[in-house]
C-alpha cells in the first residue's frame, strides 16, 4: 500500500500559532504535552472567583478535618 502522505501532521508542532487564536493554541500545546491538568489549574487560579472558591474550599476541608481528628482524640 503505496501512499502519498503529506508532513502535515508532523510539522504542525513546529509552526507557530497566529495572536488572533493564541487562547486556543495554548490549550492545543497544553494537550500535546500532555499537561492539561496544568493548564486548568493555572486557568483556575488565574480568575478570581475561582482562587476564592479554591482557598474557601481548602479552608472548609482543613476545618472539617481538624474538627474530626479533634473529637477523635477528644478535644471536645
Amino acid at each position: 500500500m503505496n501512499a502519498i502522505m503529506s508532513n502535515f501532521d508532523i510539522d504542525t508542532g513546529n509552526r507557530s500559532a497566529s495572536q488572533n487564536w493564541e487562547g486556543l493554541s495554548e490549550l492545543d500545546q497544553a494537550l500535546r504535552e500532555n499537561r492539561l491538568m496544568e493548564y486548568r489549574i493555572k486557568k483556575a487560579w488565574a480568575d478570581p472567583w475561582g482562587r476564592k472558591l479554591t482557598i474557601i474550599g481548602g479552608f472548609v476541608i482543613v476545618a472539617v478535618f481538624a474538627f474530626l481528628a479533634g473529637a477523635s482524640f477528644g478535644l471536645w
